[in-house]
């Protein structure tokens, strides 16, 4: 199993099995009530609870600052030490040794640094590679597969690549299993597409899409991070002069958020229930748009 996991097999299975049920649930194959059927007109607008993510990582972060100005730093300095010995020598009892580090308030980054530094010791980063063909197989309108995928083959004929973006997960939002599963269906319907580490931050990912040069960059919400890092990430994107470069949002994003990033300048946004290929459809057309300077 530790072999399966090396080379990512099992979660490449899981987002098989995802991105099929996401196409039967887009073709209405398989019912979610409110989402693909029986939807109302005039949905009630709902209370969200606002909560100020600037303010909340602000504090955090002079939290960790007070916890290192107070705890004993020659300890913490000791049992790191400790860390990177045991793992160069491969003896001891690491996990004992971690959790000594802890109690000495020694923050997670340090302890998995102690670690690091070591020679075989690489953090560990999961496949990016997607699947190819799954959802297209489980779509059941293939006309609209069709006109996605004649979209991208004119936009490859008339610009000399297809399109290409960027799927970015920011901040401490952990779930990337919605993003993989648009990164499948875009692939399947003709875009080049480039996965983005979890926890990126908007610098991360800016670097990636300018390094990659791509024409889109789609942020997956689904911790409520959107309203302070979509800003932050678009920010220093036009400050790099990359202003034809399009962004859009999916995931978990209340409709009362939606105008606060229209404002920051993301260019559409995708709430649940919306469909894969129609997404797909609406991105292509977006690039345009902004390549032409409309």
């Amino acid at each position: 199993m530790t072999k399966a996991i090396e080379n990512g097999m099992p979660k490449m299975r899981i987002e098989e099995v995802a991105a099929r049920r996401q196409a039967r649930i887009d073709s209405g194959e398989e019912v979610i009530v409110g989402v693909n059927k029986y939807t109302l007109k005039d949905p009630e607008p709902v209370d969200v609870r606002m909560i100020d993510n600037t303010k909340v990582r602000e504090q955090q972060i002079a939290g960790i600052n007070k916890a290192k100005a107070s705890r004993d730093k020659k300890k913490v300095k000791e049992a790191l030490e400790a860390l990177t010995t045991c793992a160069k020598e491969d003896k001891g009892n690491l996990l004992d040794l971690a959790i000594k580090a802890a109690r000495l308030r020694a923050t997670i980054e340090e302890i998995t640094e102690a670690l690091a530094i070591v020679d075989g010791w690489d953090r560990y980063f999961p496949t990016s590679a997607l699947i190819s063909g799954a959802y297209s197989a489980s779509y059941k309108d293939k006309e609209v597969l069709e006109k996605g995928r004649n979209l991208t083959a004119g936009f490859e004929k008339e610009h000399g690549r297809r399109p290409r973006i960027l799927v970015a997960k920011m901040g401490q939002d952990g779930h990337d299993r919605g993003a993989r599963v648009i990164a499948t269906g875009f692939a399947d319907l003709g875009f080049d597409v480039d996965v983005g580490p979890l926890f990126s931050t908007p610098e991360e990912v800016v670097r990636q899409a300018i390094d990659s040069d791509v024409h889109c960059i789609g942020v997956s919400s689904q911790a409520a991070g959107h309203r302070t890092l979509i800003p932050k990430l678009i920010q220093p994107l036009h400050k790099a002069g990359e202003k034809e470069m399009v962004v859009i949002a999916g995931g978990v994003i209340p409709p009362a958020d939606y105008q606060l990033l229209y404002d920051a300048g993301c260019n559409a946004i995708f709430g649940p229930g919306t469909k894969v290929p129609e997404a797909a459809i609406q991105v292509v057309q977006e690039i345009q748009k902004k390549l032409k300077g409309k």
